[in-house]
């Protein structure tokens, strides 16, 4: 088994609701889900023009390959409704593969850790709840010191909390 930590996002429709859907999703989906982060509600980056996004990171485990796992987390996101009509743009549920252990993946379709994660409060900081020791195993900083170098502000805590549900023994749904 493979630790792993996962980054969620939502802003449309029920937000909250999207965030526990897509976490009861992916521990039918093969990860044995460990822990849940806070939640953050974010003010989007790159297109700014669209609804505050809530964020959370999940730790779990798997046994399951990254791309294979890359393409359970897709599928998911599609049976939830997300459609990529714009880059960046507004979203019913991102999944977003942060850490795979202390592998990396570099394919056109994958790369492990997030190429962007070094410059995202929205994922450091509920990272830094669940992990702030761990190291980034290609600029070897830790996540509280990457979080030490992104700027402040359009990340606030907010009261909902994602209930993790037991694995279920040997079944894989996608």
């Amino acid at each position: 088994m493979k630790k792993l930590f996962l980054g969620l996002g939502s802003n449309l429709g029920g937000r909250e609701d999207n965030l526990q859907r897509a976490a009861d999703h992916i521990s039918e989906a093969g990860v044995h889900l460990l822990r849940a982060s806070s939640t953050y509600e974010t003010k989007p980056m790159y297109f700014t023009g669209q609804p505050l996004f809530l964020n959370l990171v999940l730790e779990g485990e798997t046994d399951t390959f990254p791309r294979a796992l890359l393409k359970r987390l897709k599928a998911i996101e599609h049976r939830m409704g997300r459609r990529r009509t714009v880059p960046n743009g507004p979203r019913l549920i991102d999944i977003d593969i942060l850490f795979f252990g202390r592998f990396t993946v570099e394919a056109p379709e994958l790369v492990i850790p997030h190429p962007k994660l070094p410059e995202r409060r929205f994922v450091l900081d509920p990272l830094a709840e669940l992990a702030p020791d761990w190291r980034h195993p290609v600029n070897k900083r830790s996540v509280r010191e990457m979080l030490a170098q992104v700027k402040e502000g359009g990340v606030r805590k907010v009261e909902f909390r994602v209930r993790l549900k037991p694995p279920l023994p040997s079944t894989v749904r996608i």
